[in-house]
Formats: structure tokens, sequence, C-alpha cells
């Protein structure tokens, strides 16, 4: 059995093969998920599970150097990060509008769609390095 939190192993296999650089994006339950990147779906029902709890077990094994989220995140929150965003990290992270964001995901190793059903809550990871 492993240590840390993430439990999933298709999930836990994708970021342990992540490169510098490489994305992985964690996403709402209605984001749509381009042709090209491996499909990690998560999602069991409305709300389940949510995006701070999949991020959360992800930043248990990822380790993360840049992150990007949309523009429209932060409107509805009266442009403060929302809830879910991983200040502890202490990353600023790279604001693109949603169609950006969406063309990014193209580009991405892996997206994994969680159950969250707030709009806007999706979050573009970049792989680092530990040296």
């Amino acid at each position: 059995m492993k240590r840390t939190a993430l439990l999933h192993a298709e999930l836990s296999h994708v970021i342990a093969s992540l490169g510098h650089g490489d994305m992985l994006v964690l996403g709402d339950a209605g984001l749509p998920i381009p042709d090209g990147p491996r499909r990690i779906d998560l999602a069991v029902a409305r709300g389940v599970p949510t995006l701070d709890e999949v991020l959360q077990a992800v930043l248990s094994e990822m380790q993360v150097e840049g992150i990007v989220i949309a523009e429209e995140a932060l409107d509805g929150n009266a442009g403060k990060l929302p809830g879910w965003y991983p200040q502890s990290l202490g990353i600023e992270p790279q604001t693109v509008s949603h169609e950006e964001f969406k063309r990014r995901t193209a580009k991405a190793r892996a997206m994994v769609r969680t159950g969250e059903c707030t709009p806007y809550a999706n979050i573009i990871l970049i792989a680092g390095v530990k040296f």
C-alpha cells in the first residue's frame, strides 16, 4: 500500500511519467477533453470528487513549477483566487481566457475529469523538477 494520499493507480502512473514542463489538467465535470491527452475520468456524481480533493491528492505526489487558470475563475470571486486554488504552493498563477485555456489542454499529457460543478474550476499544473 502506498504512503502518499494518492491511491488511484492510473493517475499516480501519469504523475510518475511526467517530465519537466509537461502539463496535467484537472477539470470540472464539463470541461471538454480534446483528442490527444490521456483521459482519466474520476467523476462519480455531481460534486464527487471535488476538484479540491483531487488537487490535494495530486499535489502529494507532483512537483509543480507553474499553474494556469482561466481569468473567468477570478471574475465570480471579486478578482481573488478561488478557494480551490493551492495558495500553499506559493506560485502565482498565469491567467488566460477560458478559450485559451481550452486550447492549451490539447498539449497536456493527461486530463483528469472530476465531479466538480463550479464554473471554471479547472487548473493546468506544469511539472517541475525536484533538483
